[in-house]
């Protein structure tokens, strides 16, 4: 792709939005930056910021018409707004899943669904879904949140083979803990039941120590400007713990990678 790729990417207020809007643009692109609101969003270098609020379908469908007006095409999509949540399945609300999946699923499927008939007509373009390794090892006491990832992962690889008839690829990109606020200060489920308390206690104390201890967004942003602009693979990993990890589930026996994950977690 030459250096007039135009790219979106959403939830650019902090974080690996931010840090990845940054590198696009130092790498020559035109960047769209998604904020829900442009009045209370700190300005961004070489970031065009639009108002989209990626849970609101109405909302989507007019931020991308307002970059089509002002770019006339969009080159790549970078799906990175998420949210998470901690607390076992027991303690999980049907309400905080929904809301949870509104964020972290639904919400690709509007920025898809909106951004695809321009990438058909263009016959080109490149769809970054930014997922996590618990999209394919999943955690204690963020089950809602895993499973939200892996249906990012499935709807990703089915998505892939749709579309890439257009000239159109998506890609994963699979972060561990990174130090971003949303990690530290994650929420947790409302409905708390005494008997999880000791262990949500200690996998809530082992995910801040793993943030605070984790890279800072630059190295993930690094992977999704890869990701975006080289070579096409359906997943890629930050260097690190995240590669660690995706080697371990692919080629270790399941007893030790349950067990070093539950240590991981402070279960022993």
């Amino acid at each position: 792709m030459t250096n007039s790729t135009v790219v979106l990417v959403t939830g650019v207020s902090s974080g690996i939005g931010r840090a990845a809007a940054e590198q696009f643009a130092k790498r020559g692109c035109r960047v769209f930056g998604s904020v829900r609101s442009i009045a209370q969003a700190s300005p961004l270098a070489g970031v065009e910021l639009v108002e989209m609020d990626v849970r609101e379908e109405a909302s989507v469908r007019l931020g991308i018409q307002s970059i089509i007006d002002r770019a006339k095409r969009i080159d790549v999509l970078v799906n990175n707004a998420g949210t998470t949540l901690i607390g076992a399945v027991e303690e999980t609300t049907s309400a905080e899943a929904v809301a949870l999946f509104d964020t972290n699923v639904f919400s690709i499927l509007r920025t898809v669904q909106a951004v695809l008939p321009h990438m058909r007509a263009q016959r080109s373009g490149r769809i970054v879904n930014v997922s996590s390794v618990l999209g394919f090892l999943p955690a204690p006491y963020m089950g809602l949140y895993s499973a939200s990832k892996h249906a990012v992962e499935g709807l990703s690889e089915t998505l892939d083979h749709e579309v890439r008839q257009f000239g159109i690829r998506v890609t994963l990109v699979e972060p561990s803990f990174t130090r971003t606020n949303l990690d530290i200060n994650a929420p947790q489920a409302g409905a708390t039941i005494a008997a999880y308390d000791r262990e949500r206690g200690l996998s809530s104390r082992a995910v801040v120590d793993s943030v605070k201890s984790a890279p800072d967004p630059a190295s993930v942003a690094t992977t999704i400007v890869d990701a975006a602009l080289g070579k096409w693979s359906m997943r890629r990993t930050p260097a690190g713990q995240a590669s660690l990890l995706s080697k371990l589930r692919r080629f270790m026996p399941a007893g030790p990678v349950d067990a070093n994950l539950r240590k991981t977690f402070g279960l022993g």
